[in-house]
């Protein structure tokens, strides 16, 4: 039984499938859902000033926050409350590391997101999710 189901998005088809499936899911077996948001960690040159740098990161989290607000609105319409998360850094470490920390039975992800070139086959970050995760993974397709 898997009473606590963390679902991955980052704002694409794939992501809000992943999404769709994991309601359902939890809608059947009364589980929680945790929804996660996770925002690469970026490069930047140290000749952009530090308000341009604060600005790119302000949009960032906006942009994270807007994904994640449209998930706790979708799966308010279907009566199941989620807590959203936000964070930086490696997506596929950051998957990992929560579920394990917050003892998820299972992770439930698109299999291509909004990565560069969108990855033939299976995308790298739910190739390596699965990889690296103590519980099974769900990958929509």
């Amino acid at each position: 039984m898997y009473n606590r189901i963390l679902v991955a998005v980052d704002g694409s088809k794939m992501g809000l499938k992943a999404l769709n499936s994991a309601i359902q899911f939890a809608k059947e077996r009364y589980s929680k859902i945790g929804v996660i948001h996770v925002e690469k960690n970026l490069r930047i040159p140290e000749t952009i000033p530090n308000e341009s740098i604060d600005e790119i990161y302000k949009a960032l989290r906006e942009e994270g926050n807007e994904i994640l607000d449209h998930a706790v609105a979708l799966a308010a319409e279907e009566g199941i409350e989620i807590e959203p998360i936000y964070v930086f850094g490696d997506p596929a470490i950051q998957i990992v590391k929560k579920a394990e920390k917050e003892n998820y039975q299972l992770i439930v992800m698109g299999s291509r997101g909004l990565g560069n070139f969108k990855k033939l086959m299976l995308g790298s970050v739910s190739q390596r999710v699965s990889q690296l995760s103590h519980c099974p993974v769900l990958i929509i397709k």
